[in-house]
């Protein structure tokens, strides 16, 4: 039987990870980041990445990586997630990575050691929105000798790239590296509702390009569903947040000489939340250990995951909100952030009804 408790070894990670962000995270100087041209905290990423090898978690040993499963790297994102720190790990740690995984050669072995060595950030060059198993948007390949080749278009929605060195581009029913510091590439920020996770359109004109495989299809549907999946860890640790931080405010705001906290119709809000909240880290953790053994419930476990984690998180950020009264719709109070993270990760690689939707297929219980 499937064991998703929390060995000692990822209560030990869960503990070392907390500390880094405690110290160099905090609300103020993620309030204060999001304010700036610059989201990604390079520092803090270092930390994590060079300090830390988080970055390496799902890379094998033999490619440079720590050689880790799914289930530290999901420990990782809840942390992450309770901090809504400002870096790329779910996208180039996790995502990005997936699909490097799922090539051969040279050239994806390179850039495998490179992320996760924290040298180099790595995107998915495909919307945000995309789900496992959607279709999604290419652009044109140009064949220019032996290298690899040029690209022509434009992407839109793809998420961290303005903080990428090397993006994956699917193109021509394959999958290519290109570097973003380079002529015939540009990435234009766009205005997003988490600032912590920033969005961008990217152009190609003439782009240089390493193909990777010829397989893009595989490659991509292997880092959407890994995204997916995990990305529900993260979605945990925003709903813990929140729950945590709402419980704490309501004990010590008193109204009526009393804790708002003891009113009976806010005890039983918060317990129903609790027990949302507990659903979603049993779906979360049953996501990651199945990535991590290779389980043929795998496609079924994230789509649940998502189905059940995004109105979760929503939720609890909203009950944040509305709990802390009226320090709660300020922007100095971080509950802000926590809101519009749950907002853009509930559409993020496919919505609550899309999973849905695949679930029921899965299962063989089509909607009517």
């Amino acid at each position: 039987m499937t064991d998703l408790l929390y060995s000692e070894e990822e209560e030990a990670l869960r503990s070392a990870v907390r500390d880094l962000l405690t110290d160099r995270c905090d609300a103020a100087a993620v309030l204060a980041r999001a304010e700036t041209d610059t989201p990604h905290d390079r520092e803090l990423w270092k930390a994590l990445a060079e300090g830390m090898g988080l970055a390496g978690l799902l890379v094998p040993e033999e490619l440079g990586g720590q050689g880790a499963t799914h289930r530290e790297a999901a420990v990782v994102l809840e942390e992450l997630g309770r901090a809504v720190a400002p870096t790329p790990y779910l996208t180039s740690a996790v995502v990005a990575t997936e699909a490097l995984l799922a090539c051969e050669g040279p050239e994806a072995t390179e850039l495998l050691a490179a992320l996760a060595a924290g040298r180099t950030v790595g995107a998915l060059a495909v919307s945000l929105a995309t789900a496992p198993g959607a279709p999604f948007n290419g652009v044109r390949h140009e064949e220019v000798g032996d290298q690899g080749g040029a690209l022509h278009g434009e992407l839109t929605g793809i998420a961290d790239a303005v903080g990428a060195d090397v993006l994956l581009v699917p193109a021509g029913g394959g999958l290519f590296a290109v570097h973003t510091a380079q002529d015939g590439v540009t990435v234009t920020p766009r205005t997003s509702l988490d600032l912590t996770r920033p969005l961008a359109t990217v152009t190609f004109e003439g782009a240089r390009a390493r193909a990777l495989t010829q397989d893009a299809d595989a490659a991509v549907r292997r880092a959407l569903r890994a995204g997916a999946a995990l990305l529900a860890s993260e979605q945990l640790g925003v709903a813990e947040w929140c729950l945590t931080e709402t419980v704490r405010y309501t004990k010590e705001r008193h109204q009526f000489n009393r804790p708002v906290g003891s009113f009976q119709a806010l005890k039983h809000r918060l317990a129903q939340l609790w027990l949302e909240v507990v659903g979603t880290r049993a779906a979360a953790r049953a996501a990651a250990d199945a990535l991590a053994t290779g389980s043929a419930d795998t496609d079924l476990t994230s789509a649940l995951a998502q189905a059940y984690a995004s109105p979760v998180a929503v939720r609890a950020a909203e009950e944040a909100v509305q709990l802390h009264g009226g320090i709660g719709m300020t922007w100095e109070h971080p509950v802000h952030l926590y809101l519009k993270r749950a907002k853009a990760d509930s559409i993020a690689y496919g919505t609550a009804g899309a999973h849905r939707e695949a679930l029921a297929g899965l299962v063989e219980l089509p909607a009517p």
